[in-house]
Formats: C-alpha cells, structure tokens, sequence
C-alpha cells in the first residue's frame, strides 16, 4: 500500500526533529542529505515545526543552518522506544524519591504510559519496580535552592536540625558552607560541601537544613577526595575518610554453605569451600560491630585474621557474659 503525502510528511518531521535534537548545530546542506530531499524542502519542514511550537533557529554562516533553542513554552516531545521506556521507570521511581514531586510524576506517568503504544506499555507494565522504604519528606524548593547555589558557586548559610546538646541551652550558630554536590541516597537528600571554617568536608541531610539568606560569597568549585561523589558519599557511611571500604576488615570460614552466607554478606565477599564451609571477607566501622555482624550467622565462626578481630570477639563475649549472668 503506497505510503500517502501527509503521512511521508509526518514520518520526515519526526526524523527531522531528532536530528535536530541529538546535535545543536545542523548545517542545512547536511540535514537535506540526510533526509534524503531538497534544501528548500527543509526549510518548509522547519516552519512545520515552528509552528508546532518548536523554537528553531536559523544558524548564519558559510553553509547556513539550524538549532533547536529552548523555548517559553513545552512543545510536543519526541523519544525513541528506549527514551520513552528509561522516561516511565524514572518516574515511577521519582514517585517514592521523598522529593515533594510524587503527586507530579504520577501524574507525568499516567500521562506518558497513555500515549505510549501498546508494545512499550507493555514492557514498562512488566517493570515492577519497588523502592525499600519510603523517602523522607522535604520540601522541593530546598532542593531547588539547594542545587541553584551549587550551581552559582555562592556560599550558603543555614541552621541545622541535628541532635541537640545537652550541655548548653543556646542554640548553635549556623552553618556556613560551600555546596558543591547534592545527592540522594536511600530515600533520604544529602548536601556535601566544603566547610571553609573547620577546612574540611561536611555531609548534611538536606531536610533538616533551613537557609537563611542572602548567600553568601562566590567560591572556586574543589573536587571531592577521590573525585567520584557517589564513592565519597559512600565512604564517608562507613567511617572512611575518602577510600569507599570499611576501615575495619575481617576474614572468617563459617560451616555454612555459600548459598545460605551470600544472602546476608551485604557487600562482602563470600567464597564458597570444599565441605560446605564458606570463606568471608566482610567489613565495618569499627572491630565491635564487625564481631556483632557475624555473630549474626549463628554459627561457629573461625576467625583467619586479623588478630583485633579475635579481640573483639573476645570483648565481645565478656560482655555477653556479664550480660547473661546479671539476668540469671
């Protein structure tokens, strides 16, 4: 069945509009290359889409052009079958973010899984996508000034709602901070940022700050030890400085299979043995909690090394001894 005008027309708006979108400057010569038709039909094309509400730009130059500008107003989108899929499971994870935005995304996601054709409704339908635990609440525009000071480079000042003195009955001065990175990270918003004062970085949740205003003074951007945030977020929950491991790391053979140990290990690394012994090298922040964590097992547990793991252990059962024999 031959293929009519409009629709030819159709399909070589949309190719046109996603070339214009994956590159901000076309020459015209090019794009009509592309497309497989004349300049002048290319320059038709692009009022069609002007008139759509697409904000084109011609490009002045030896060759002449065009560029997609943002515009005032949202126009008609465009995505392909994977855009479309990663723009649906974003939002459903958007709506358990603790960002103020669920009632929004769902609503951008009933809006998004209604237009889409009935093969990628599908697929996204199929996603079952759950978020442990739900995020804690803050407040949008936190974020939003949070992150447009981390844009502008400007220093920020904010009391913080952390856990209250018992010493003293006045209330700590605020904070002063270079923000540099806003993060998110098991449902709950974290700012780092540099602390000019104590010249170190500083993590902070964001739903317990409140700005104060003005900010302060513009400051030259520093990179995070390491220089990747999610590492250095990560190190800093397990007691580490910059350096994303656990500063207390043991080795133990537990009698269990690997198949019953992987499930619980966390992070650590399990190695299954002859007899149906597993070796774990697993860590923590601190020899205590470390000897906690195994116990958890309920097992014998051999210890390989270090020797201040056998001391917690040993700490360990002193207490629990002590434990057990003021209960009897």
């Amino acid at each position: 069945m031959p293929i009519s005008n409009s629709t030819a027309t159709s399909r070589r708006l949309l190719s046109l509009l996603s070339l214009l979108q994956v590159r901000r400057d076309w020459p015209g010569g090019l794009l009509a290359e592309r497309l497989d038709v004349s300049s002048r039909t290319v320059r038709r094309d692009v009022d069609r889409l002007r008139e759509l509400g697409y904000p084109i730009q011609a490009v002045k130059g030896p060759e002449g052009g065009y560029r997609l500008e943002a515009g005032s107003e949202l126009p008609p989108l465009l995505f392909d079958d994977e855009q479309a899929v990663a723009l649906a499971v974003a939002l459903r994870i958007a709506v358990a973010s603790g960002a103020g935005i669920e009632e929004s995304a769902a609503r951008a996601l009933a809006t998004v899984r209604q237009v889409l054709p009935s093969r990628l409704r599908r697929r996204v339908d199929a996603l079952d996508i759950g978020v442990a635990g739900a995020g804690v609440q803050i407040d949008t525009q936190i974020l939003v000034d949070l992150s447009t000071a981390i844009r502008s480079t400007e220093e920020i000042r904010f009391d913080y709602q952390g856990p209250a003195d018992p010493g003293s009955a006045d209330p700590p001065p605020p904070h002063r901070v270079q923000p540099h990175h806003l993060m998110v990270r098991n449902g709950r918003w974290y700012l780092i940022g540099w602390d000019p004062q104590r010249a170190d970085w500083r993590t902070y949740r964001a739903d317990r700050i409140t700005l104060r205003i003005p900010n302060g003074p513009r400051f030259a951007p520093r990179e995070v030890p390491g220089g990747d945030v999610a590492a250095f977020l990560s190190a800093r929950f397990k007691g580490s400085d910059s350096v994303d491991v656990w500063p207390c790391r043991g080795e133990v053979i537990l009698p269990l299979p690997a198949t019953r140990v992987a499930p619980f290990a966390e992070d650590g690394v399990v190695e299954s043995l002859d007899g149906g012994r597993t070796r774990l090298l697993i860590g923590s922040w601190s020899w205590a909690a470390l000897a906690a964590t195994l116990a958890r097992f309920d097992t014998e547990i051999e210890v390989v090394g270090p020797q201040a793991l056998r001391d917690a252990f040993a700490e360990l059962s002193r207490r629990a001894a002590l434990a057990a024999g003021a209960g009897a």
